[in-house]
């Protein structure tokens, strides 16, 4: 079975390539992401939409060409993600800063356009044959022992970056994730319209 095929999403609607071929695979294979390849996930992350363009996200990445620093970020995961990224060739930490640069006063939009960063690395991912796995299940206070990370920021999510390997060599309760179709809600669940819960005339 190839997961790539498994896990393609299947639209409704006519929908991109890169976003139908985007998935967050557990498996990853022992090949190393160059760092021409790296740079260019982060310059999609420089290039997201943001609040004010506060652009109020931060990453700090490792790979396993530098074991003490991988070592570093993947001691920042909680347990049950160490069970697997470790085999990713590249992890990253992704923060959001919670306050404005320009007034200082709290950006209610920071996570969110944190999220909005690592989507477009996740789709430049795809672009260069690679899958990305975010992580909510990180050790924050850890993050910051380690890493410095000052007050204002809020480590938020983990990274896992790499090429696609096989779901047999996962733990057995892991191998069905990246070996079951992908599912979603349909439109009428959250497009909504008149009133909250009443879908959108545009669902039809």
């Amino acid at each position: 079975m190839d997961p790539e095929e498994i896990r393609r999403a299947r639209p409704d609607h006519p929908i991109a390539d890169l976003i139908a071929h985007r998935w967050s695979p557990y498996a990853y294979a022992d090949r190393p992401v160059s760092d021409e390849d790296l740079r260019s996930l982060f310059e999609a992350a420089r290039w997201a939409a943001s609040s004010y363009n506060e652009q109020p996200w931060s990453y700090i990445v490792a790979t396993k060409a530098d074991p003490e620093a991988y070592g570093k970020v993947f001691s920042c995961l909680n347990e049950g993600n160490r069970a697997w990224a470790g085999a990713a060739p590249a992890l990253a930490i992704g923060c959001a800063s919670l306050n404005h640069a320009r007034n200082g006063k709290r950006n209610e939009a920071a996570e969110h356009d944190l999220g909005s960063a690592s989507a477009s690395l996740a789709l430049q991912a795809i672009a260069l044959g690679m899958h990305v796995h975010q992580m909510i299940g990180i050790l924050p206070d850890r993050v910051r022992e380690v890493f410095r990370v000052p007050e204002g920021v809020r480590p938020l999510t983990g990274i896992a970056i790499g090429y696609l390997g096989d779901p047999d060599a996962l733990p057995e309760n892991l191998r069905p994730r990246d070996l079951t179709p992908k599912g979603r809600k349909p439109l009428a669940e959250f497009v909504f319209g008149g009133a909250w819960g009443e879908k959108s005339s545009i669902v039809g």
